[in-house]
């Protein structure tokens, strides 16, 4: 496992980066005039406040996050920090191929789906950030 040691302000600026991607998601969402012409880019964009939430989280929790190629690496260490937050990344990991990499578009299941975990994950970020 790949694993970076990190101070509190990395934590926090993760956070941010967790932040513009949720808002961006969002935006993608308000914009468009039906939701299925732009599900891709939104889980997309969920999926990166997702991962940069569970940095803040695993950096507040333990003082390290995970930067390598394997996620469930990061689902792991995620589990160490907060064990009911390793299923909401897991669940936006499990859609990132499908929404970037397939030709298959995502469904509006895909779409309630990210968009819970994403929230979730922020909500908890904020929390153990003091934010």
């Amino acid at each position: 496992m790949r694993v970076v040691n990190a101070g509190p302000q990395v934590g926090v600026q993760r956070l941010a980066k967790a932040q513009q991607f949720a808002d961006a998601a969002n935006l993608v969402l308000d914009l468009a005039e039906e939701a299925e012409d732009v599900g891709d880019a939104f889980v997309t964009l969920a999926v990166h406040a997702g991962i940069a939430a569970a940095d803040a989280i695993c950096i507040a929790q333990l003082r390290r996050y995970s930067r390598g190629e394997n996620h469930q690496e990061a689902v792991a260490l995620l589990g160490e920090a907060d064990a009911a937050r390793a299923a909401p990344l897991s669940r936006l990991l499990q859609l990132k191929t499908k929404a970037g990499y397939s030709p298959e578009s995502v469904s509006a299941k895909d779409r309630t789906a990210a968009s819970r975990a994403m929230k979730t994950l922020l909500a908890s970020a904020r929390r153990v950030n003091g934010r």
